[in-house]
């Protein structure tokens, strides 16, 4: 079966403009997912130390980032009672809280985080850094 067109003219050729355009969509929806993944969920301005060490290598943690704009926990800006909430369950005696707050945040904020997790049972916490040079 052949396709003819108006003019009874074989169709030999596919147009390839639209397959090119969705291909291109395609690879720039995966590029910028990729490069979210890399670099990491929520950009930080961590304060320095020179005893800085990595909590990389903790095995039970769980990450709550501290910004100016509010608490993020597993990505998802959180207030306090939520937080609280989606802590209860995970309360363990071998988890640990990796605080990671931006240096210039107000102190307040990560005291009525680690308060939230002590009422949650979690009394185990670490504050990230970055090493000073």
């Amino acid at each position: 079966m052949k396709l003819i067109d108006k003019d009874e003219k074989e169709i030999s050729e596919i147009n390839m403009t639209p397959f090119v355009d969705i291909i291109l969509v395609i690879l720039i929806i995966f590029l910028a997912t990729a490069t979210f993944i890399v670099e990491g969920k929520i950009p930080l301005d961590l304060p320095t130390a020179k005893t800085s060490e990595p909590a990389k290598q903790l095995q039970d943690k769980i990450e709550i980032v501290i910004k100016k704009n509010g608490i993020f926990f597993q990505g998802n800006l959180v207030n306090l009672e939520i937080l609280k909430e989606k802590l209860k369950p995970m309360a363990q005696p071998e988890k640990v809280v990796v605080l990671k707050a931006e240096k210039d945040v107000v102190f307040q904020n990560v005291v009525s985080v680690i308060d939230v997790c002590r009422q949650a049972g979690i009394s185990k916490y670490v504050v990230e850094t970055k090493k000073e040079p």
